[in-house]
């Protein structure tokens, strides 16, 4: 039997375990040395492989030097935002497969999300119009939780438990005064809340902080929410409230651009930041009480410290499904996690495969049945769904100089 080999690359925004499904993908096609030769990586996604930057995994990570993928955030391979274009007889497409037959590729996979998972369809799609038998497979990663037909998505379980912890450690710093005070956490999601509503876990007890958590999925109004923090100032002096970066008013405009204009990237999206401290300014100007806001930002996808064990076992698993899926034949799938519940109620992820044509393009959001009527807080439902991701600890090793070993390309 003539070998192939495989090419992995990851695009997107990074996340704590992008790496580990990474791993996942290289550690498993090690396995199978009698099917596959060399495994490549992509540098910076589909746009370094068009402009010839590729590595071998072999020389890169060799034997156990992979191991400290599983504790590296970021991309290991570098990232890019690019989108191929629409129309499969755009001489890109035969560009990218003569690469691949030049390079013997037999096996192609992806790491990313709503975009990324566009690039596995436009590419599987390619190799079926022209007879190609390169398998393509997307595996699913981001912090966003928004991809369709999957439970949730490697690496928003380690965010999720950034934002839970962090929340927790804001909310005791929050209380050490007895002066009335408004602290705003501004959570990253654009037009889905998955990862602000994390907030929710961070509280101990009904009724504690945050006390208020807005999402995107809902409309939101600036006299109600002044209303709803003057009716928790009168329950606790210090009042925490977690809103995601893309809420909006009932029209649709961001909060954001109440207060600047905002740019656009490389999709089209608009860029989002400012609406926690726009909304630090009205508490402070209208409610005339002391006010502070904090932009989680990268932190909460980067954060190697907050690694949810769970999440990273999960993410490993799901790149080597992939892995013995294209083996067997599969292409144009994306893998996906399906939740189990235990006899004991305790719940497992089993990996399935779905068309990643019924992914890409669209966005999952929280369920409206899981926000209060109000949008002013998530259900116990949510709960029920978002704490059995955040499970586990991991330890990271350390280096002399008392900070984590990772790895990096050189």
């Amino acid at each position: 039997m003539c070998k192939k080999n495989l090419i992995a690359g990851q695009s997107g925004g990074p996340t704590a375990v992008i790496n580990s499904s990474l791993y996942g993908i290289v550690s498993e096609a090690r396995r199978h040395e009698d099917r596959i030769g060399k495994v490549y990586g992509m540098v910076n996604g589909i746009e370094g492989f068009l402009a010839g930057r590729t590595l071998d995994f072999d020389e890169a990570l060799p034997g156990d030097a992979l191991e400290g993928l599983k504790i590296t955030p970021g991309a290991y391979l570098g990232s890019c935002r690019c989108k191929l274009p629409e129309s499969l007889d755009d001489p890109m497409y035969p560009e990218i497969f003569r690469r691949f037959e030049e390079m013997n590729i037999g096996w192609f996979f992806y790491v990313g999300g709503n975009d990324s998972m566009d690039t596995v369809s436009k590419l599987s799609r390619y190799a079926e119009k022209i007879g190609s038998d390169i398998r393509v497979i997307g595996e699913p990663k981001t912090i966003d939780n928004d991809l369709v037909l999957t439970d949730h998505t490697p690496g928003y379980g380690s965010a999720a438990r950034y934002v839970a912890q962090t929340v927790r450690e804001i909310v005791l710093d929050a209380n050490v005064y007895e002066k009335p005070s408004v602290t705003i956490l501004e959570i990253m999601g654009r037009h889905a809340g998955w990862l602000t509503a994390a907030g929710a876990l961070a509280r101990k007890y009904k009724g504690d902080n945050p006390m208020l958590i807005y999402l995107p999925e809902t409309a939101f109004d600036e006299e109600a929410f002044l209303q709803s923090v003057k009716n928790c100032l009168e329950k606790n002096c210090n009042v925490v409230v977690c809103v995601s970066e893309g809420i909006h008013d009932k029209e649709g405009t961001f909060i954001c651009e109440y207060d600047s204009s905002v740019g656009t990237d490389n999709f089209g999206h608009k860029m989002l930041a400012g609406c926690g401290k726009y909304l630090e300014n009205l508490v402070r100007s209208r409610l005339n009480i002391k006010a502070r806001s904090v932009e989680f930002n990268v932190s909460q996808r980067c954060s190697a410290a907050m690694l949810s064990a769970t999440d990273q076992a999960e993410a490993v698993m799901a790149g080597e499904f992939g892995v013995r899926a294209a083996l067997d034949g599969v292409t144009g799938r994306m893998v996906s996690f399906v939740r189990k519940e235990d006899a004991d109620g305790s719940v497992h992820m089993e990996c399935g495969l779905e068309d990643v044509n019924d992914i890409c393009n669209k966005e999952k959001t929280v369920p409206a049945e899981w926000i209060t009527a109000d949008g002013t807080d998530v259900t116990d439902d949510f709960i029920r769904y978002a704490a059995p991701l955040i499970q586990g600890v991991v330890t990271v090793p350390m280096g002399e100089d008392g900070l984590p070993l990772f790895v990096s390309r050189k």
